[in-house]
């Protein structure tokens, strides 16, 4: 959420920026200064009405001690009315104040100066690409049907127990998968992450406070019951940690990773592109979360892609990364990194990572702050990343490391599923 100080002293350099991002900001900006003027001016009067109201009362309390009842009981006639008034001003003032803070919700981050304009992913800058595409039989087949092939996922099973999008992996499919979270725990504790669990479904102050919520795309699984959410990615429960927290510069950086599984609708997700695990309602995701001094949040961007860049290396994958244009570049977020591998025998790059920097962004909705120097509180910035989400990775593993003998298991991973090969 962008921060109303902000706003009200940069409006136009703030309607420039968010054009980066295909939107014409200015009705929204303009709306956000109205109802903050109003909410200055109801809350101006509302002072002002319970001031005289509480010095009425310290005059009614003199004129009782002086036996003059008659004129006491004519201000209490007046004070009953400034009651009124401020029930009404207070009843006004909370509801000018949700309407602002729903108004600011609307309004997306400010894309980084290096964010490219563009309006779709076709739009998005390559950066960086490394690892040899290998090169497969003409037999090759798309990881869906060596998954049939191989019996190691099962997504005809998976329809039955829940719906399309629940894949049930079995046998050393299921142990491909562990090895895979175990890996990626690993080199995320080594680079000085640590490893942290967390609730699977979080409630509606969490989703607010990381930007899932107003879910616009209908992204998120709601329990309506309990009014609780299937988290979508376990950024959303490690990073409210922090909500509503104050820390010291001193406890820069804070590094956490974590394994969860992630629920998400993908409402409108169909044709050839989403097909086996391209894309899935249910996943499994290793984390890593950031929570920086704004002065090195940029270099932690930059340490997180290094990161990254160091487990895909291990897995022999040839992999690319895109820095997202403005009309890609997700809601919350300031700048994106994404990671695609390479699949062969699809013929196209699938996305397994995004590395993101929000700036004070999420801060700002969660209160997340820190003491600077000088004892005033600050918002600190948040970053993310997936360390990795594991359906597309292991998509690029089943169909790059296919040979005619049956799929070779990553060295790196071996140690992790105790085997070398599917067949």
């Amino acid at each position: 959420m962008l921060q109303l100080q902000v706003i009200r002293d940069k409006k136009d350099a703030l309607i420039i920026a968010l054009k980066k991002r295909n939107i014409d900001a200015s009705p929204l900006l303009e709306n956000v200064l109205q109802l903050d003027e109003k909410r200055r001016t109801t809350q101006s009067k509302l002072d002002n009405t319970l001031a005289e109201s509480n010095k009425l009362s310290k005059e009614i309390g003199m004129l009782f001690k002086s036996g003059k009842a008659q004129e006491a009981n004519i201000l209490k006639e007046k004070t009953a009315g400034l009651k009124e008034d401020s029930k009404r001003l207070g009843d006004e003032l909370n509801a000018t104040a949700e309407e602002l803070k729903s108004v600011l919700y609307q309004i997306p981050n400010i894309p980084n100066d290096l964010v490219p304009a563009g309006n779709t992913e076709d739009d998005n800058e390559e950066v960086y690409k490394e690892g040899d595409i290998p090169t497969l039989d003409t037999d090759a087949l798309p990881h869906w049907e060596l998954a049939k092939k191989y019996d190691i996922i099962d997504f005809e099973l998976g329809v039955k127990i829940t719906g399309a999008g629940f894949p049930v992996y079995k046998g050393k499919g299921a142990r491909l998968q562990r090895a895979l979270i175990a890996y990626f725990l690993d080199k995320n504790t080594e680079a000085g992450y640590s490893e942290i669990q967390v609730p699977h479904l979080v409630n509606e102050a969490s989703g607010y406070g990381t930007g899932q919520l107003p879910d616009k795309e209908g992204q998120m699984y709601h329990v309506g019951a309990d009014d609780l959410y299937l988290i979508p990615t376990a950024e959303v429960p490690v990073t409210n940690i922090f909500r509503n927290v104050i820390l010291n510069e001193s406890d820069f950086p804070i590094c956490y990773t974590g394994y969860t599984p992630c629920f998400r609708r993908e409402a409108g997700s169909y044709g050839a592109h989403v097909r086996g695990l391209n894309r899935l309602h249910q996943f499994d995701k290793v984390e890593i979360v950031r929570v920086e001094h704004p002065s090195s949040s940029y270099a932690a961007l930059d340490g997180m892609v290094e990161h990254v860049k160091t487990i895909l290396r291990e897995l022999k994958l040839p992999y690319r990364i895109l820095r997202l244009c403005g009309g890609d570049l997700g809601f919350t977020a300031a700048m994106t990194y994404d990671f695609e591998v390479f699949s062969t025998a699809q013929d196209r790059w699938l996305e397994i990572s995004s590395v993101s920097n929000f700036e004070a962004y999420q801060a700002n909705r969660l209160k997340l702050r820190f003491k600077d120097e000088k004892g005033k509180n600050q918002l600190a910035h948040t970053l993310n990343g997936s360390s990795l989400a594991l359906p597309r990775v292991l998509a690029g593993i089943l169909e790059n490391y296919q040979t005619s003998e049956g799929i070779k298991v990553p060295e790196v991973l071996i140690p992790y599923c105790g085997f070398d090969i599917i067949n």
